[in-house]
């Protein structure tokens, strides 16, 4: 016989997801609210999705001087 094996996956997550979520919606106001017209919509959006790029370059930035 076959032993069948049950898996149980808990997503424990979810306040670290809602945090970088807030983050994210941080980051579209901002760079939103640097640029004009649909592009600039575009661009503010693509631009969001990388904010913790920007926020550890500028950490790294700080702790060099």
């Amino acid at each position: 016989m076959s032993k069948t094996h049950r898996v149980i996956s808990r997503g424990n997550g979810g306040a670290i997801g809602f945090a970088f979520f807030l983050g994210w919606i941080g980051a579209v106001v901002y760079f939103v609210q640097q640029n004009d017209g649909f592009w600039g919509f575009v661009l503010a959006i693509l631009q969001s999705f990388a904010w913790p790029a920007y926020v550890v370059y500028h950490v790294l930035v700080l702790l060099q001087a």
